[in-house]
């Protein structure tokens, strides 16, 4: 028996044992290859999968690499069948192969020939593909790379890509470290990024992908199309380029519904870019208007399926995909993977912050009563209603109330989902309201002043989940979400981890209506920021002096 920090067990599981003296070499081990399920105190589970495998391919590494790295670290005799079929798992990826041919431009080439013979047999695939032009090669029209991908991926076998990029219409690009200079590991992501050719880079909210980003154009120096979450994040992002690279005011151009510009740098909105008049997407074009070398999704965990159709024909541009998770509800990660490319780097939340780079962070949840009276109306209620009932009840007010008051002085936000609970809390805690009716440069105002320190309170719906920079907010109290998105709740927590100014720790507040559906989506939601290591003390809203004391 080895003393190994980890315990590899047949169902797939990976045991990490934190306290291990090897726990942080093995943790770098695995991490290409393993997919991080939980990371609470003390035993952190990952899970061998097959899209982890893949992806582990793709980024260059091999079984071998994968079953000496289990073998050397497991602390109990690794299950034999487990090794097998991690062999046979990652052999399964680049028996095909999409590769350039002088003649016919793209082919499909199969290095084993049953396997190409049962593709070509898929009802699915064979439409995509044109002659036969040997016993392993076939040939496929170039619109058809990315469906093609999509296609294999769905069949379990995964395609190499290997027939490249082409280069896009050169424009210089240059990053000005004068005073500012890009962190270890976002230099980590862009090499990573570059090396692989495209690829998704994760990093915690707050860590600076922005930053990945302008490098991986500096490297590209080409013309790039950005495509964001928002309006407001479109300007954000416009103004860190301006700040942070050669590019001028007249180089960048906003795509969104207020501007159509296009320029060497286009920074778009999923939201126009999707929009639909009469059946048709009239804003696509967009992808095909100049050669763009570069194609950088943020948060692309929330890529829209019409973004994702355009993406199938973009094979031949590099593409960088932004994210702080790759978990998305409607299982589309594979569809990430095959039409984005493989991930290419991820840093754990906590390893970010113990380097000093996001605030540390106290999640609490505080759990209220409904009355006798709404308890009734709940539990009458249509299934459909009741989430709203639980998640706006009144309840939450007074304790929202508490909270900003016991907080006075330190930047908060209060955010939720249901507009007319959060005008009330508006009016009753005198403080802005922030929604998607408002106008986008009200907006920017506020997001300003708040920036600034003049306001200390701000009132805001999911609008500001994504890619909204309030660096010195330390107090974030949700009152209700999308139902049980993981997604939104680690968005939510990022917008608190910008290191302050004066070194303090960040609290999350999440208010949730016991003994209804608001507990449950609240157990779901938080998932992910468990298995990232943050844990949420419960406290009852009657015991909240004693907890804001501590």
């Amino acid at each position: 028996m080895n003393d190994g920090p980890l315990i590899v067990q047949s169902d797939k599981t990976l045991l990490l044992e934190v306290d291990h003296p090897e726990a942080v070499d093995c943790r770098k081990q695995i991490a290409p290859f393993a997919e991080l399920e939980r990371s609470p105190e003390h035993v952190h589970t990952y899970r061998l999968t097959p899209l982890g495998l893949w992806n582990a391919r793709a980024a260059g590494h091999d079984a071998e690499q994968v079953v000496d790295v289990l073998l050397r670290y497991s602390r109990y005799p690794v299950p034999h069948a487990l090794l097998v079929d991690v062999a046979d798992t990652m052999a399964r990826y680049g028996r095909l192969r999409l590769d350039k041919h002088p003649t016919h431009h793209l082919v499909l080439v199969g290095t084993d020939r049953p396997v190409l013979e049962e593709v070509l047999r898929s009802k699915r695939v064979a439409p995509m593909l044109g002659d036969r032009i040997d016993d392993d090669t076939v040939v496929v029209h170039p619109s058809q790379r990315g469906i093609l991908k999509q296609a294999l991926l769905k069949l379990g076998w995964p395609a190499e890509d290997r027939a490249g990029y082409v280069d896009g219409e050169h424009h210089r690009i240059a990053l000005t470290e004068h005073d500012w200079a890009l962190r270890p590991y976002q230099h980590e992501a862009v090499d990573s990024f570059w090396h692989g050719g495209s690829g998704v880079v994760v990093l915690p909210c707050g860590a600076g992908k922005t930053l990945v980003g302008a490098g991986a154009m500096a490297q590209a120096s080409a013309t790039t199309l950005i495509l964001v979450t928002s309006t407001v994040a479109a300007r954000q992002w416009r103004d860190e380029l301006l700040r942070r690279t050669s590019l001028t005011d007249d180089e960048i151009g906003e795509y969104t519904g207020a501007r159509k510009q296009v320029r060497p740098v286009t920074i778009a909105t999923y939201q126009v870019v999707t929009t639909r008049r009469k059946g048709i997407y009239t804003h696509l074009e967009l992808f095909d208007v100049r050669d763009w070398g570069l194609i950088v999704y943020d948060e692309v965990h929330l890529l829209p399926a019409p973004v994702f159709r355009m993406t199938a024909g973009l094979q031949a541009r590099r593409r960088l995909g932004l994210t702080a998770t790759l978990v998305r509800e409607d299982g589309r990660e594979g569809d990430v993977f095959s039409l984005i490319g493989p991930k290419r780097y991820d840093a754990p939340w906590k390893d970010i912050e113990t380097q000093g780079w996001i605030a540390p962070a106290d999640c609490v949840e505080v759990r209220v009563a409904l009355s006798d009276g709404d308890r009734f109306t709940y539990a009458t209620a249509e299934a459909e209603d009741r989430y709203r009932l639980a998640a706006a009840t009144p309840a939450k007010t007074a304790v929202v109330e508490e909270l900003v008051e016991r907080h006075r002085g330190e930047p908060t936000l209060v955010i939720g989902q249901y507009l007319d609970q959060l005008a009330d809390l508006g009016e009753r805690l005198d403080a802005p309201v922030i929604t998607g009716q408002t106008p986008v440069k009200e907006r920017q105002r506020l997001f300003e002043a708040f920036r600034e320190g003049e306001l200390q309170l701000l009132v805001v719906s999911k609008v500001a989940n994504f890619s909204v920079d309030l660096p010195e907010a330390s107090i974030a109290i949700q009152v209700s979400g999308a139902f049980g998105s993981r997604q939104e709740e680690a968005q939510r927590l990022g917008r608190l981890l910008r290191p302050k100014g004066d070194g303090r720790a960040a609290r999350f507040y999440a208010v949730v209506t016991r003994d209804t559906v608001d507990a449950d989506f609240a157990q779901h939601r938080q998932r992910f920021l468990a298995e990232q290591g943050y844990a949420y003390r419960i406290v009852d809203a009657g015991d909240l002096q004693t907890e804001t004391d501590r």
